[in-house]
């Protein structure tokens, strides 16, 4: 049976790569309600966006923009499933038409993160 040495430094660029993995992690969003350029046929009363990671509630934040360009108000932000869902509640009788939802999120670790999508409330 023969070995074939394995050099110091490949082992060292395994465990850093193995043990360096989770420190560039980013919370990614990984599902919305109403879903990521769904359509609705009664206007939702609350966002629900759901991230790969904790997120930080005071430095993350989601605004809405309406079918006329305006800005919705979101109110009652708020962390749920351990940390991983931001919430926020929408005025009652959104019109029909399309949204924007633009949103940032800071996870635990520091490392900052944005997007944007749409979707459509059609009775």
């Amino acid at each position: 049976m023969t070995r074939t040495p394995i050099s110091r430094t490949a082992i060292a660029i395994f465990f850093a790569l193995g043990l360096g993995g989770p420190a560039f992690a980013h919370a990614h969003l990984k599902s919305a309600v109403p879903a990521v350029d769904g359509t609705v046929a009664a206007a939702p009363s609350e966002l629900d966006l759901t991230f790969s990671e904790a997120i930080n509630l005071k430095l993350s934040g989601i605004k809405v923009t309406g079918p006329d360009g305006a800005a919705v108000a979101t109110t009652g932000a708020m962390l749920m499933n351990a940390d991983t869902t931001l919430m926020v509640t929408l005025p009652a009788g959104l019109k029909p038409g399309s949204y924007k939802v633009d949103w940032h999120a800071l996870a635990r670790d520091g490392h900052a993160t944005h997007g944007s999508y749409g979707f459509t409330v059609k009775p």
